[in-house]
């Protein structure tokens, strides 16, 4: 067995600059082969994970056993709990459609408001920030992704919107698990962490329902749409700040979320928006010419977009058609909130020290690395809770188990590359993690010195699109934002609270994001396609939030709490 192995920060010359270019390989090697040379997602991941094990071995020196042994922990985390999450998210919501429900479901939501443009604002920014408060994780991209999908939206347009969505509700999301995890790594109080964060977060809030309108139906759209866009953006915002300052860090995002959903209702009681059937016709239109080009997969046989649900829409029906989410929300909500069942479910999680790789890998402080310990939360992840959802629904729907069997294989076969890429992306981003590579590349960012204010929250973005995880994003770098803020003579707490911002829009770009919503809508294969259309949403965002965070770090001081 190799020696304990220490990483080295500057390998190349000793000098942090080039080995940070070094470092970059990796990343640079994904966006690439995805952006550019249009590789499919796999692939891309395949070949970032080589060149970060070469790197790693090559240029690190680490041991090359002990370079596959976190390669082989990083896979593993990909298959559970990621996939896991994914591949119950979809199966739950095919459960929805093979019993017939999910027509009732969309006259629903017709019945709300039938204007696309909005029906988009509620389904991917007020129910997933729902969904992304509880589950987190992938879960909302995949089942609003279908949910859009089922309305009549073309898969590409989907796609775009449900990650442009999944942002501003991130930062609180999986009951404030980033932040969270943020505080317990620092020793700073999450909380205060949290208010913070409710100072930054809330910008984006304001606009991406904005941004909605605008992916959705173009300028027509966002001048048709604004007054609803604008009153949903600015009431989850206000929610969001007050939330997280002054009732609940953990509950910023469920109370958020449904008052922009209350918020919806009330407003479309008094005002309609304009051009609401053309939208739907060049919407219909787009689906119809996409279905045509073929480069498309079946998610389901009722996602064409042109049924209608029969007979009259009653009570009923509609507490039916609404059973399965509100399930889901109540399951998460005693899973979460409720300390008994919180403490049960926590005492079922299960650690393994990886063989062969615990306690052979330092950390750059030179302590013997947690890394390497695999947590299998095996009853409390969010992917069985969503199984254990999916059965009830199965039975309140009558659905036989053969048939709910039957989907759930049919799912993990279509799946098959997705689960690859996204095992090969969690393996890429173990490498890196354990070889020192992604924490080269921290401390080269962090020594921008007082300036470093306007840079931290590129740090978040990077380990988000690493890992797909904005709690993971802080458990790279939480502690190195802390120690930079102190050398640079700039607050903590604000640094790591910009780690947290930062990432919320990473996700867009993550491989292992892309690889979930493409699955979930059956644009498999054309996540660099995804990727090209999302990647300046995510940088124009990214730039907001480093203008932010360096403003309320010099001439804005007065925001902080």
């Amino acid at each position: 067995m190799s020696s304990t192995y220490l990483p080295d920060l500057a390998p190349v010359a000793d000098n942090l600059f080039l080995s940070s270019l070094v470092a970059l390989l990796p990343l640079i090697t994904v966006f690439v082969t995805l952006g550019v040379l249009r590789w499919r997602a796999h692939w891309a991941g395949l070949g970032a994970l080589a060149v970060s094990l070469v790197i790693a071995v090559g240029v690190y020196g680490m041991p090359a056993d002990l370079a596959g042994l976190s390669a082989t922990q990083g896979a593993v985390f990909g298959l559970f709990p990621i996939m896991w999450i994914v591949v119950s998210a979809i199966w739950f919501y095919e459960l929805t459609v093979r019993s017939g429900r999910f027509l009732d479901l969309r006259a629903v939501i017709d019945r709300i408001s039938d204007d696309p443009r909005i029906q988009a604002i509620l389904i991917a920014f007020c129910f997933g920030g729902m969904l992304e408060a509880l589950a987190g994780f992938g879960a909302p991209l995949a089942i609003t992704g279908v949910m859009l999908l089922a309305v009549g939206f073309a898969r590409m347009r989907a796609a775009v919107a449900v990650l442009v969505a999944n942002t501003a509700p991130v930062a609180f999301g999986a009951i404030a698990t980033p932040i969270i995890t943020a505080g317990a790594l620092t020793g700073i109080d999450y909380e205060h962490i949290g208010s913070i964060v409710g100072r930054q977060t809330p910008f984006i809030a304001l606009v991406v329902p904005l941004f909605l309108c605008l992916l959705v139906d173009g300028r027509k759209g966002l001048k048709q749409c604004w007054p609803i866009a604008l009153t949903i953006g600015a009431v989850f915002a206000v929610v969001q700040f007050v939330a997280a300052n002054y009732i609940s860090v953990e509950l910023t995002d469920i109370i958020s979320a449904l008052s922009g959903l209350a918020v919806a209702v009330i407003m479309l009681r008094f005002w309609r928006p304009d051009g609401t059937a053309e939208a739907r016709q060049r919407l219909l239109t787009e689906r119809r010419q996409e279905e045509a080009s073929g480069d498309v997969q079946d998610v389901t046989s009722a996602t064409s977009g042109t049924e209608t649900t029969t007979g009259e829409l009653t009570t009923r029906r509609t507490l039916m058609a609404l059973f399965p989410y509100l399930l889901v929300i109540v399951v998460f909500s005693v899973a979460k909130l409720w300390d008994p069942a919180k403490d049960f479910l926590a005492s079922t999680d299960l650690s393994l020290a990886w063989p062969g790789l615990d306690g052979n890998i330092l950390t750059a402080e030179g302590a013997i690395s947690t890394a390497t310990v695999y947590g299998f939360p095996w009853l409390s992840s969010p992917g069985t809770l969503l199984l254990i959802t999916g059965v009830i629904v199965a039975a309140v729907y009558r659905v036989s188990p053969a048939v709910a069997v039957r989907a759930y294989w049919e799912n993990l076969v279509k799946m098959r590359f997705s689960i690859l890429t996204v095992a090969a992306v969690l393996s890429l981003a173990y490498v890196m993690n354990q070889s020192g590579q992604t924490i080269t590349i921290g401390h080269w960012i962090a020594g921008a010195g007082a300036s470093f204010a306007f840079f931290a929250p590129i740090l978040g973005w990077l380990g988000t699109a690493v890992t797909g995880s904005d709690t993971s994003a802080n458990a790279l770098f939480a502690t190195l934002q802390q120690t930079a803020a102190t050398q640079a003579d700039l607050d903590p707490a604000l640094m790591v609270a910009s780690n947290t911002s930062g990432g919320v829009v990473g996700k867009l770009v993550s491989p292992q994001n892309l690889t979930i919503v493409a699955t979930a809508v059956g644009l498999a294969g054309r996540e660099s396609e995804i990727l090209r259309k999302v990647m300046w949403w995510s940088i124009g965002m990214l730039v907001a939030i480093c203008v932010i965070n360096g403003l309320q770090a010099t001439v804005l001081q007065w925001m902080l709490p």
